[in-house]
C-alpha cells in the first residue's frame, strides 16, 4: 500500500509540474520567466510548485487604465494637453516615446522640490494635510502601526474629523503586518480605506504578484506626493539594523498632479468600481517654476512592457551621464543592454546601489551583472552610509525622474509603479547635486567577480537564474 502511495504521489507531483511549466510558458511576461520557472519545475518540483502558485507570473486582466479605454478621460486628457503645451523639447530627448509609454501627454506648468529622506518628507507632507480643505488620496506599498503610523493614522483621522474626505489605498502585502484594529480606527473615524485588491485583484487566490507599489499623497488636487517612502520607522531611520535610510520623495505641483490624481483614480477604481472622478478637482493650476514633466504610471496590466520601455527610453536620451540610484540592480536583458551600449557610446553612467541587503537573494543577485557592467564602463557605487532605497533617474541636465520604480524585473513587470518624470535642467541640477553627495558616501565596485567571497561566488548565479521572477 505503502509503495502505491508514494508512486501516485510521485505522479501527482510530476503531473503538476509539467502543467505548472506549461502554463508558465504560456503566461509568464518574457521568455527569460518562461525558462525559469520551466528549469525550476522540472529541477525541483517539491519547492518549485508551491513557488509558482505564490510567484508565478500570470498575467494580468482586467485593470481598466482609464486613460486608455476610456473615451471621456481621453478626450478630457486631449483637451487639458492642448492647454497646457510643453515649452520644448530643447534638448531633443524624445518627448514623444515617454508620452507614449506613458499614456499621457508631457505638460508645461509643473514645479517640484526635492524631499529627502524620511523627516522632510513627511513633514512635507503633514504640513499639506493640514491645509486640506476638500479631499486626501493616499496610496503607500507599506503601511505599519509604529511610531510613524500612529502619527499618520492621526494625521488623517484629524483631516476627516473636520471634514475632509479621505480615501486611503493600501498594498495587503507590503502591509501585512498592519493590525486591524489600526484600519478600524481609521474607518470609525470616516477614512475610507480598501485594500487595493480587495474586490478583484489576481484570480489565483495564492497569488501575491502585481502588488501596488505605488506612494501617492494628493491633497485637493492642487498638490501631490510620490517616491520611495512607505509608512514605517525605518523609513525615519530608527531601524538599528539599517540605521541611517537614504530616500527620496517630492513634492509636485502643476498640471501633473492631476496625472497623478488619475492613476489614483484607475486603483481606486479596480479596488472598489467606484469612480469618484466626479468628486475630484480637475481643474489644476500652473506653478510659477513652468516645467514641463509627465507622470509615468506603470504596470502589468499595461499592454506593452511599460516598466522596462521606460527605462530604454531614459537610457537612449543619455548624452552625457546617466546616474541611477536604486536598491536592486537586476536589469533585463533590454536594459542591460542599452547600459552597456551608452557607457560605451562614452556616457558617463553610474548605478548607486546599497551595500547592505534588505532582501537577500535580489541583493546576491545583483553581483552576477557587475563584471559585465564594468566592463563596458559602467560604475557600480555602493552606499555604505546605512541604507540607500531611492529610485532616482538623471540624464545629463535634461531629464530627473524621481519615483516608485526599481531596475529589477519586478518593477519593470510585475508591480504597478509610479514616476514624476521632469524635463528641465533645473530639476536635473537639484538632482545631480543630491546625488553627488550620495556618491560621496558610496564605495566604487572595483573588484572582479572571481576576487569576491567564496559564498557571493557560488550564491550570485544562482540567484541570477531566478531574476525574471525576483
Amino acid at each position: 500500500m505503502m509503495t502505491y502511495l508514494i508512486i501516485g504521489a510521485t505522479i501527482l507531483i510530476w503531473g503538476t509540474a509539467f502543467v505548472f511549466a506549461y502554463w508558465a510558458v504560456l503566461s509568464a511576461r518574457t521568455p527569460q520567466g518562461s525558462v525559469a520557472w520551466v528549469i525550476f519545475l522540472l529541477a525541483s518540483p517539491v519547492l518549485a510548485i508551491p513557488a509558482y502558485l505564490f510567484l508565478g507570473n500570470f498575467r494580468f486582466k482586467g485593470y481598466l487604465v482609464s486613460r486608455r479605454d476610456t473615451r471621456e478621460v481621453v478626450e478630457g486628457v486631449a483637451q487639458f494637453a492642448a492647454s497646457h503645451m510643453p515649452l520644448g523639447d530643447d534638448d531633443d530627448v524624445g518627448y514623444t516615446a515617454f508620452e507614449k509609454i506613458a499614456e499621457v501627454p508631457v505638460l508645461s506648468g509643473n514645479g517640484m522640490k526635492l524631499l529627502i529622506d524620511g523627516q522632510e518628507t513627511f513633514d512635507a507632507i503633514f504640513a499639506e494635510m493640514d491645509k486640506a480643505e476638500d479631499y486626501i488620496l493616499v496610496q503607500f506599498y507599506i503601511l505599519k502601526d509604529d511610531e510613524l503610523g500612529r502619527e499618520f493614522q492621526q494625521k488623517l483621522i484629524d483631516c476627516a474629523q473636520r471634514g475632509v474626505t479621505v480615501h486611503l489605498l493600501f498594498d495587503a502585502v507590503g502591509s501585512a503586518k498592519l493590525p486591524k484594529r489600526y484600519l478600524e480606527e481609521l474607518e470609525e473615524s470616516g477614512v475610507k480605506t480598501v485594500n487595493a485588491h480587495d474586490l478583484q485583484g489576481p484570480r489565483n487566490r495564492f497569488q501575491i504578484n502585481f502588488r501596488n507599489h505605488r506612494k501617492t499623497v494628493i491633497v485637493d488636487g492642487r498638490v501631490g506626493f510620490t517616491g520611495g517612502l512607505n509608512v514605517g520607522d525605518e523609513y525615519m531611520g530608527r531601524d538599528p539594523h539599517f540605521g541611517h535610510w537614504r530616500d527620496t520623495h517630492c513634492r509636485i505641483e502643476g498640471p501633473i498632479v492631476l496625472q497623478l490624481q488619475l492613476v489614483f483614480v484607475e486603483d481606486w477604481h479596480w479596488a472598489t468600481q467606484d469612480n469618484v472622478i466626479p468628486n475630484l478637482n480637475w481643474q489644476g493650476h500652473r506653478s510659477p517654476e513652468d516645467m514641463d514633466a509627465l507622470i509615468m504610471a506603470t504596470g502589468p496590466a499595461d499592454e506593452m512592457e511599460t516598466g522596462s520601455l521606460y527605462f530604454c527610453a531614459a537610457i537612449a536620451a543619455a548624452r552625457k551621464r546617466l546616474w541611477i540610484a536604486t536598491p536592486y540592480l537586476i536589469p533585463d536583458g533590454d536594459i542591460l543592454s542599452a547600459l552597456k551600449l551608452a557607457a560605451l557610446r562614452g556616457v558617463d553612467v553610474r548605478i548607486m546601489i546599497p551595500e547592505k541587503a534588505d532582501h537577500y537573494v535580489t541583493w546576491l543577485a545583483a553581483f552576477a551583472y557587475f563584471d559585465e557592467l564594468k566592463q563596458a564602463g559602467v560604475k557600480i557605487l555602493m552606499y555604505a552610509n546605512g541604507f540607500t532605497h531611492q529610485k532616482v533617474l538623471l540624464v545629463d541636465e535634461s531629464i530627473a525622474s524621481i519615483g516608485t520604480t526599481n531596475l529589477d524585473n519586478r518593477s519593470c513587470r510585475l508591480n504597478f509603479e509610479a514616476t514624476a518624470i521632469f524635463f528641465d535642467k533645473r530639476a536635473a541640477q537639484d538632482v545631480a547635486a543630491m546625488l553627488e553627495k550620495d556618491f560621496t558616501e558610496c564605495k566604487e565596485v572595483e573588484k572582479s567577480f572571481k576576487d569576491l567571497p567564496r559564498l557571493q561566488r557560488m550564491g550570485a548565479p544562482v540567484a541570477r537564474l531566478f531574476a525574471p521572477i525576483l
